[in-house]
């Protein structure tokens, strides 16, 4: 049948299909597993206990706080920046939200649009911001005008957030579903974490600690702003009209339905070229062999391959990138925020070794089906020991210099620098400890790593008592590996003895300790294949 004569479907059909789908996709989703249904409902009943909470809070501030309408505002800007950036995050773990999916579908733009529409208002996200800004807009509501007001102007502005998320989404689609796109996720994700522990921190130095009287007075600068940004202000229109600023309440909403407009013509425009234009992968031609060149440094034979190997697949592969950069960005915010904070201290360089060191767990499961090309070249002894050595030497490529880098920047930022020395020895005894321990248990307990589009899901389910093994079990072993080193240092610190020999002591120990574990494992490798074979490609 030729393109011409495919029928196109009416447009109501094409709406209620897309909302199906959206529940279909629910549903599926919740039947895979009985605790992934209980973490979505729990989760669920939990956001919106707490954004209960936070609505009742905020009307309670309603006559009894001067500029509790600027506590409002507030909110209703985070929750715009919210559904502003969290499609550029969590693009791949929203089936519904990649309009690519349908491209080979024909559709047109305005059914597709309306049906899309309807399915982004399904679920906890909407309701929740609903409460949200009902909230908000009861925080400086005063008499029958507010309520009216109120009535238009919060669904409205739940409209132009739902609308402005799934336009950046439309709009950026081909980004997103790429692997730069996945890799931006990562780096938003730390980026996410930096600007919490930022907003933390500039919350108590506006507000004071918890239980200091409360004054809302230093929010009205920004507030006086914020209110005039369209999907702000239709919340904010209740509060300008209980004040008998009517115009001033009607330009507001007037203002968040010309943003809806607009959005909604981004959104279609968007959807429009994503439906009629080749995705760009499909016309790329053929560069070549990449250049080997940087790779020359590396070793010769099989440790040098699973080397190049394991450090392609961490560049490459989202879910070992977001491992990698987690384990960074978790030590780097800690830092800023002791930093910050005024408590920093060059010994946090410990959690840089840890982390860093414990980037060897799991390390077939995280090759997947992959595995079995893998197994089939260990045959020997020497074999195994060759895999796990280019694997541990692949993660000290990168945790070494990380280290080291991070050390010097603490030492300038405290001034501590005759410590130094001995917060290196001991960061690079917990590296060596958490290489051996990563080893052991990659060969021991092994646990599935779906392969699916999310790379911030870690696992498969039914495996929580092997996470748990692997996380917090290797970090205890870890420590309890390093208590020689540790416990000469914690002496030397309290009799004021000399600390700088765990310069020498740390790295020759971690090595050692390294060096066994990677034998221990090797040991048991070639015996272990059937079973970590079974988990590398169970789903």
């Amino acid at each position: 049948m030729s393109a011409a004569a495919t029928p196109v479907p009416d447009g109501r059909t094409v709406v209620r299909a897309l909302v199906a789908l959206k529940l279909r996709l629910l549903r599926n989703g919740l039947r895979r597993s009985p605790g992934r249904t209980a973490v979505y409902v729990i989760g669920a009943a939990l956001g919106l206990a707490f954004a209960g909470g936070i609505a009742f809070a905020m009307a309670m501030l309603n006559g009894r706080y001067a500029g509790s309408g600027d506590a409002g505002v507030m909110l209703l800007g985070v929750l715009c920046l919210g559904w502003a950036a969290l499609p550029l995050f969590l693009f791949s773990s929203d089936e519904s939200a990649d309009p690519t999916r349908l491209t080979m579908l024909p559709l047109r733009p305005g059914p597709l649009l309306r049906g899309s529409l309807l399915a982004a208002l399904i679920g906890p996200g909407p309701l929740v911001s609903l409460v949200l800004v009902t909230g908000a807009a009861l925080s400086g509501a005063d008499g029958g005008a507010s309520a009216a007001a109120a009535l238009v102007g919060v669904p409205l502005a739940v409209l132009c957030l739902v609308t402005l998320s799934r336009a950046v989404a439309a709009g950026n689609a081909r980004m997103l579903s790429s692997r730069r796109g996945k890799d931006f996720a990562i780096f938003g994700g730390l980026l996410f974490a930096l600007l919490v522990q930022a907003a933390n921190i500039g919350s108590q130095s506006i507000f004071g600690r918890p239980g200091d009287q409360l004054d809302l007075s230093p929010l009205k600068p920004i507030a006086s702003v914020l209110r005039w940004i369209p999907p702000v202000g239709a919340a904010d229109a209740a509060r300008t009209a209980g004040e008998g600023r009517y115009g001033l309440a009607l330009l507001q909403l007037a203002a968040a339905g010309a943003l809806l407009v607009l959005l909604l013509r981004w959104w279609r425009s968007s959807l429009q070229e994503l439906m009629v234009t080749a995705d760009s992968s499909t016309l790329e031609v053929a560069r070549g062999v990449q250049d080997s060149r940087g790779w020359r440094l590396l070793p010769g034979g099989r440790v040098g391959a699973v080397m190049q190997r394991h450090l392609r697949y961490a560049w490459r592969e989202p879910r070992a990138k977001a491992a990698v950069f987690t384990s960074i960005g978790m030590t780097l915010v800690i830092c800023v925020l002791s930093m910050v904070q005024g408590w920093s201290s060059v010994y946090l360089l410990a959690m840089t070794g840890t982390f860093l060191g414990l980037q060897m767990l799991n390390l077939f499961g995280m090759d997947g089906s992959a595995f079995w090309m893998v197994a089939a070249t260990l045959r020997t002894l020497a074999d195994a020991r060759d895999e796990l050595r280019g694997r541990a030497y692949a993660v000290l490529s990168y945790a070494l210099p990380v280290t080291l880098v991070l050390g010097l920047v603490l030492a300038a930022v405290t001034g501590d620098w005759a410590r130094l020395p001995s917060a290196l020895g001991l960061a690079l005894a917990l590296l060596g400890c958490g290489v051996a321990l990563g080893a052991v248990f990659s060969v021991l307990a092994p646990y599935t790593m779906p392969a699916d589009s999310n790379p911030m899901r870690n696992a498969a389910p039914g495996q929580g008592g092997l996470i748990l093994l692997n996380q917090f079990g290797s970090m205890v072993g870890v420590a309890l590996l390093t208590l020689p080193v540790g416990g000469y240092l914690a002496w030397a610190l309290l009799s004021g003895g000399p600390s700088w020999p765990v310069l020498l002591i740390g790295p020759l120990y971690g090595a050692l300790v390294a060096v066994v574990g990677v034998r221990l494992a090797a040991a048991r490798l070639l015996e272990r294949i059937p079973e970590i074979l079974a988990k590398a490609i169970e789903r």
